[in-house]
């Protein structure tokens, strides 16, 4: 995108609020939500800091009728559910058409050439949660073969919430031998797994031996890794892979670790889909943004036709990289879970 920032992200912003605050396109959520807001979505917002306006309206996300969500523009147009990972509670449910779609084929332009051929692995959810499908949605752009090992993030959160760690072991161990089974007979050279399963198969001699020397590609995503595990996992385990992050949920949309630029301090970098998907970290107790190189809450922004979610307030943690072009929100370096001061457990599992 060419241009200012600013201006970028105001055209971006304005088109948005007029497509779901105008009767002939919004949702029924936000035309009835309009009444009760205190202010004109169409007069009173101009920009990014505006959006502190709206209430955090994703805990509603939980239970509401999804007919509700969908923005009668596009009335006519399929429109899929998809669900978080239910980690501080119930799933919340979005409703997409194109717009994540659109997404991902922005990824595949930023991602390396991951060299070599050969196929892609997924070892990760499918349904209900997107990640399935962006991730065979890369593999067909590359013109790969693509092959997934499903499994339920869900039972292995509640292994461990109530206390049955071992099972949840034995949970990951029974997903790394379907993992086997095919790399046992296929040429996988992409995989996109989350740390906790990388970390399992490193520890699997047999099976690791098989994809060392094989692999050319890894995206991990899903749960946080330590800057000591990247740096290993770069030099000792996968020399010869390229090994990009990618950090997204169902609410935010995607963000794929970007191309190294001076200055940069932290080992990976995340970048947004923006101006469709806008981060801020703030601190929780103001929203005001830290400073840079600081660590505050994650506050998104989901800025599209299928959607629009403003000012939530997400379930993370990072350090605030401001980017190069001001006006389009923050990049992010070492998420982490949000804990709270009350000491509730948060727990990360696989996914």
């Amino acid at each position: 995108m060419s241009g200012n920032g600013d201006d970028d992200m105001t055209r971006h912003l304005q088109d948005t609020l007029r497509w779901h605050f105008s009767p002939e396109t919004g949702s029924p959520f936000w035309l009835k939500r309009k009444e009760s807001l205190g202010f004109d979505p169409l007069r009173d917002v101009a920009d990014l800091a505006d959006l502190r306006k709206f209430p955090d309206v994703s805990d509603e996300l939980r239970t509401v009728p999804v007919d509700l969500l969908r923005p009668a523009g596009s009335a006519d147009s399929p429109f899929e559910v998809y669900e978080s990972g239910g980690t501080l509670g119930a799933p919340k449910r979005i409703v997409e058409h194109r717009s994540r779609m659109e997404g991902v084929d922005w990824v595949e332009t930023v991602l390396p050439s991951f060299g070599g051929g050969g196929h892609w692995l997924h070892v990760g959810p499918t349904g209900p949660h997107i990640v399935g499908r962006s991730v065979r949605r890369l593999a067909e752009l590359r013109r790969a073969v693509f092959f997934t090992v499903d499994f339920d993030p869900r039972w292995v959160k509640l292994l461990i919430r109530t206390d049955r760690r071992p099972l949840a072991d034995e949970y990951v161990q029974h997903v790394l031998d379907q993992v086997e089974t095919i790399a046992e007979s296929q040429d996988v050279r992409v995989l996109f797994i989350t740390p906790p399963v990388l970390e399992a198969l490193c520890g699997r001699e047999k099976l690791y031996r098989m994809l060392a020397d094989r692999v050319t590609g890894i995206i991990w995503s899903g749960t946080s890794i330590s800057s000591t595990s990247l740096r290993l996992l770069r030099t000792e385990f996968f020399p010869r892979a390229e090994v990009r992050g990618i950090y997204g949920n169902s609410l935010m949309g995607i963000a794929p670790q970007r191309t190294p630029e001076p200055g940069d301090t932290h080992p990976c970098v995340f970048r947004t889909f923006r101006p469709r998907s806008v981060v801020e970290v703030v601190d929780p107790d103001t929203a005001e943004p830290v400073a840079p190189g600081e660590r505050g809450r994650v506050l998104v922004h989901l800025l599209t036709k299928d959607l629009f979610l403003p000012n939530v307030l997400e379930r993370d943690t990072a350090v605030r990289i401001t980017p190069g072009r001001p006006g389009l929100g923050d990049d992010l370096a070492d998420v982490q879970p949000f804990r709270p001061a009350s000491g509730a457990r948060v727990i990360e599992g696989v996914y």
